[in-house]
């Protein structure tokens, strides 16, 4: 194994730093809106007393914090060691949630945090190196080549597809299409915002790279991108469980992240096939060790269980994956 560039650690630093923050700021954000419930009306009402509790405003700043370290993170390392380190948020919102909300986590969610855990380790330790970029004007080259030209094409294309034609007739029934949507231009958006990252970090170095129009229209594609994310994911959280939504998002927005940065920045092109297939194995274990924490999010509260007396098990009721069969919306009030 090679040993990690120092441009590699301060990503990790940085992609770890952000998964801390922003998995802290849930917590501290729905402590704040607990607060302003009990002494008016809720937000889940239309309430709007959160905007007054000091709480709710900690919680946003500790994610804006989160979120600016995400974004420094892209400039010092490969997309494929940052973005599936996003997982590591959810760990630290569960743990956070079990000890300051009294979310009881569950043994099968512990596991899930361990395979998480485990998953981030492999990657972080076999993680391709940050090819030396010295000018945004670089970063544009690798965007206009064919490979990724056609990647981009061909995300655009379906995109459109799924706006104008898949949105309208089964985007209230099938959970695929916005996600689909988010996940897609998702991809477009992280090489977009690490080149953005790439100019800033050289701007600050003494190399101003926003005399050159190409850092411009990568904050414009970031932009748009950013815009359209946000629409419909809303969109998605308004019609279908956000249990599923999270797990099924994060799988996909990462996989086609990867992807992405594999064709635009060629990440695995100096690495061996062992050290590719132990990269993809340790995805695929954050990729299980997400979908068992979020299967099993609510078993540790649940009262229901299969059968009776020492060693029961509570089983949470199925939510469809990919269709919403009426049970979409969460109706259950706030612990």
């Amino acid at each position: 194994m090679d040993q990690m560039s120092p441009d590699n650690i301060n990503g990790l630093i940085l992609a770890v730093s952000s998964s801390i923050f922003i998995g802290s700021s849930f917590i501290i954000k729905k402590k704040g809106l607990k607060k302003a419930g009990a002494s008016g009306v809720r937000a889940g009402e239309g309430g709007h007393g959160y905007l007054y509790e000091p709480w709710w405003w900690a919680g946003m700043i500790t994610m804006i914090v989160g979120e600016v370290a995400n974004f420094a993170a892209y400039a010092f390392a490969p997309a494929i060691l940052v973005t599936p380190l996003g997982a590591l948020s959810i760990i630290f919102s569960a743990v956070l949630a079990h000890f300051i909300l009294q979310e009881k986590l569950h043994i099968f969610g512990v596991l899930g945090c361990v395979l998480c855990v485990v998953g981030s380790t492999t990657i972080v330790l076999h993680a391709p190196h940050e090819q030396k970029i010295e000018s945004v004007k670089q970063v544009w080259k690798l965007a206009i080549e064919p490979g990724f030209l056609v990647y981009s094409a061909v995300i655009l294309i379906v995109v459109l597809v799924l706006i104008f034609y898949y949105e309208p007739r089964y985007g209230k029934t099938h959970m695929i299409v916005y996600v689909g949507i988010c996940s897609l231009m998702g991809s477009l958006t992280v090489m977009s915002v690490k080149a953005v990252a790439i100019a800033i970090k050289l701007t600050f170095s003494g190399m101003n790279q926003f005399k050159y129009f190409h850092a411009w229209i990568f904050i414009l594609v970031v932009t748009i991108c950013c815009i359209l994310q946000i629409n419909y994911l809303n969109k998605a959280l308004d019609t279908f469980n956000t249990a599923v939504i999270s797990p099924v998002y994060y799988v996909m927005f990462t996989t086609f992240t990867i992807i992405a940065s594999m064709i635009m920045f060629k990440d695995w092109a100096s690495q061996s096939g062992l050290k590719i297939a132990t990269e993809l194995c340790g995805f695929v274990t954050i990729l299980s060790g997400t979908f068992l924490l979020h299967k099993t999010k609510d078993m540790g509260n649940s009262g229901s269980t299969s059968g009776s007396g020492r060693g029961s098990v509570s089983i949470p009721r199925d939510t469809p994956v990919f269709t919403n069969s009426g049970s979409g919306r969460s109706s259950s009030p706030e612990k």
